[in-house]
Protein backbone atom coordinates (compact mmCIF):
# COMPACT_ATOMS: atom_id res chain seq x y z
CA UNK A 1 0.00 0.00 0.00
CA UNK A 2 2.73 2.41 0.67
CA UNK A 3 3.89 2.13 -2.59
CA UNK A 4 1.23 2.46 -4.26
CA UNK A 5 0.83 5.72 -2.35
CA UNK A 6 4.65 6.57 -3.11
CA UNK A 7 3.96 5.66 -6.65
CA UNK A 8 0.44 8.17 -7.11
CA UNK A 9 2.37 11.21 -5.05
CA UNK A 10 4.77 10.85 -8.10
CA UNK A 11 2.57 10.47 -10.94
CA UNK A 12 0.91 13.34 -9.48
CA UNK A 13 3.64 15.43 -9.09
CA UNK A 14 4.36 15.05 -12.65
CA UNK A 15 0.60 15.71 -13.56
CA UNK A 16 1.13 19.01 -11.35
CA UNK A 17 4.50 19.73 -13.67
CA UNK A 18 2.48 19.01 -17.24
CA UNK A 19 2.02 22.81 -17.80
CA UNK A 20 5.14 24.17 -17.38
CA UNK A 21 6.57 20.95 -19.34
CA UNK A 22 5.21 22.40 -22.48
CA UNK A 23 6.19 25.88 -21.76
CA UNK A 24 9.68 24.31 -21.62
CA UNK A 25 9.89 22.99 -25.12
CA UNK A 26 12.99 24.80 -26.42
CA UNK A 27 12.64 22.66 -30.45
CA UNK A 28 9.64 20.75 -31.65
CA UNK A 29 11.72 17.62 -31.45
CA UNK A 30 12.04 18.02 -27.73
CA UNK A 31 7.92 18.03 -27.31
CA UNK A 32 7.56 15.46 -30.26
CA UNK A 33 10.24 13.43 -27.82
CA UNK A 34 8.05 14.15 -24.70
CA UNK A 35 4.83 13.42 -26.16
CA UNK A 36 6.14 9.99 -27.71
CA UNK A 37 7.80 9.02 -24.44
CA UNK A 38 4.31 9.86 -22.62
CA UNK A 39 2.34 7.61 -24.61
CA UNK A 40 4.95 4.77 -24.69
CA UNK A 41 4.31 4.68 -20.87
CA UNK A 42 0.30 5.25 -21.60
CA UNK A 43 0.55 2.29 -23.59
CA UNK A 44 2.80 -0.12 -21.83
CA UNK A 45 -0.11 0.14 -19.19
CA UNK A 46 -3.27 0.30 -21.08
CA UNK A 47 -1.92 -3.35 -22.82
CA UNK A 48 -1.20 -4.91 -19.40
CA UNK A 49 -5.37 -3.88 -18.54
CA UNK A 50 -6.31 -5.10 -22.32
CA UNK A 51 -4.49 -8.73 -21.84
CA UNK A 52 -6.67 -8.79 -18.50
CA UNK A 53 -9.84 -7.75 -20.49
CA UNK A 54 -9.26 -10.06 -23.16
CA UNK A 55 -9.12 -12.84 -20.61
CA UNK A 56 -4.79 -13.40 -22.02
CA UNK A 57 -3.80 -12.57 -18.35
CA UNK A 58 -5.31 -12.56 -14.82
CA UNK A 59 -7.17 -10.59 -12.78
CA UNK A 60 -5.54 -9.18 -10.23
CA UNK A 61 -7.60 -6.11 -8.89
CA UNK A 62 -5.03 -3.98 -7.38
CA UNK A 63 -2.24 -4.73 -10.13
CA UNK A 64 -5.21 -3.29 -12.80
CA UNK A 65 -5.91 -0.37 -10.42
CA UNK A 66 -2.68 0.33 -10.40
CA UNK A 67 -2.32 0.70 -14.38
CA UNK A 68 -4.98 2.26 -14.25
CA UNK A 69 -4.63 4.97 -11.95
CA UNK A 70 -1.00 5.37 -13.86
CA UNK A 71 -2.97 5.99 -17.20
CA UNK A 72 -5.28 8.36 -15.82
CA UNK A 73 -2.77 10.36 -14.05
CA UNK A 74 -0.48 10.62 -17.77
CA UNK A 75 -3.41 11.10 -19.65
CA UNK A 76 -3.41 14.82 -19.34
CA UNK A 77 0.38 15.44 -20.07
CA UNK A 78 0.44 14.77 -23.77
CA UNK A 79 -1.72 17.23 -25.17
CA UNK A 80 -0.13 20.88 -25.26
CA UNK A 81 3.02 18.77 -26.48
CA UNK A 82 0.97 17.79 -29.31
CA UNK A 83 0.08 20.89 -30.78
CA UNK A 84 3.33 22.72 -30.16
CA UNK A 85 4.27 24.52 -33.03
CA UNK A 86 6.43 22.53 -35.83
CA UNK A 87 5.44 18.81 -34.29
CA UNK A 88 4.09 18.33 -37.23
CA UNK A 89 7.13 18.39 -39.30
CA UNK A 90 9.84 15.55 -38.13
CA UNK A 91 10.00 12.03 -36.84
CA UNK A 92 6.50 11.75 -35.70
CA UNK A 93 3.30 9.98 -36.27
CA UNK A 94 1.22 13.20 -36.17
CA UNK A 95 -1.22 13.92 -38.94
CA UNK A 96 -0.83 17.89 -39.67
CA UNK A 97 -4.70 17.34 -39.52
CA UNK A 98 -4.42 17.69 -35.91
CA UNK A 99 -3.22 21.44 -36.61
CA UNK A 100 -5.96 22.05 -38.94
CA UNK A 101 -8.66 21.02 -37.13
CA UNK A 102 -7.31 21.80 -33.33
CA UNK A 103 -10.88 21.93 -31.98
CA UNK A 104 -11.64 18.66 -32.69
CA UNK A 105 -8.12 17.21 -31.46
CA UNK A 106 -8.58 19.06 -28.78
CA UNK A 107 -12.64 17.27 -27.77
CA UNK A 108 -11.01 14.08 -28.67
CA UNK A 109 -8.08 14.68 -25.96
CA UNK A 110 -11.44 15.41 -23.39
CA UNK A 111 -13.18 12.33 -24.81
CA UNK A 112 -9.96 10.30 -23.64
CA UNK A 113 -9.19 11.69 -20.31
CA UNK A 114 -12.53 11.56 -19.15
CA UNK A 115 -13.25 8.06 -20.23
CA UNK A 116 -9.46 7.07 -18.74
CA UNK A 117 -10.83 8.51 -15.24
CA UNK A 118 -13.97 6.33 -15.25
CA UNK A 119 -11.66 3.63 -16.46
CA UNK A 120 -9.70 4.00 -13.01
CA UNK A 121 -12.82 5.15 -10.70
CA UNK A 122 -14.42 1.88 -11.90
CA UNK A 123 -10.94 -0.57 -11.46
CA UNK A 124 -11.45 0.85 -7.58
CA UNK A 125 -14.46 -0.79 -7.28
CA UNK A 126 -13.26 -4.16 -8.65
CA UNK A 127 -16.28 -5.27 -11.06
CA UNK A 128 -14.29 -7.22 -14.29
CA UNK A 129 -17.54 -6.83 -15.90
CA UNK A 130 -17.72 -2.67 -15.26
CA UNK A 131 -13.98 -2.78 -15.92
CA UNK A 132 -14.84 -4.36 -19.55
CA UNK A 133 -17.30 -2.46 -20.70
CA UNK A 134 -15.74 1.00 -19.71
CA UNK A 135 -12.60 -0.43 -21.05
CA UNK A 136 -14.43 -0.99 -24.26
CA UNK A 137 -15.34 2.70 -24.49
CA UNK A 138 -11.65 3.80 -23.45
CA UNK A 139 -10.34 2.06 -26.11
CA UNK A 140 -13.28 3.75 -28.36
CA UNK A 141 -11.88 7.20 -27.55
CA UNK A 142 -8.14 6.75 -28.04
CA UNK A 143 -9.20 4.49 -31.54
CA UNK A 144 -11.41 7.78 -32.77
CA UNK A 145 -8.09 10.13 -32.21
CA UNK A 146 -5.79 7.39 -33.69
CA UNK A 147 -8.04 7.00 -36.91
CA UNK A 148 -8.52 10.58 -37.17
CA UNK A 149 -4.64 12.11 -36.06
CA UNK A 150 -2.37 9.44 -36.53
CA UNK A 151 -0.59 8.20 -39.27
Amino acid sequence: MKRMVKLLIGVALAAGFAATAAAQFEKPEDAIAYRQAVMVVIGQHFGRMAAVVKGQSPYDPAAFEKNAAIVNALGSLPWEAFLFPGTDKGKTDLKPAAFKEKDKFMQDAQNIEADVAKLAEIAKAGDLNAIKAQFGQTGKSCKSCHDSFRK
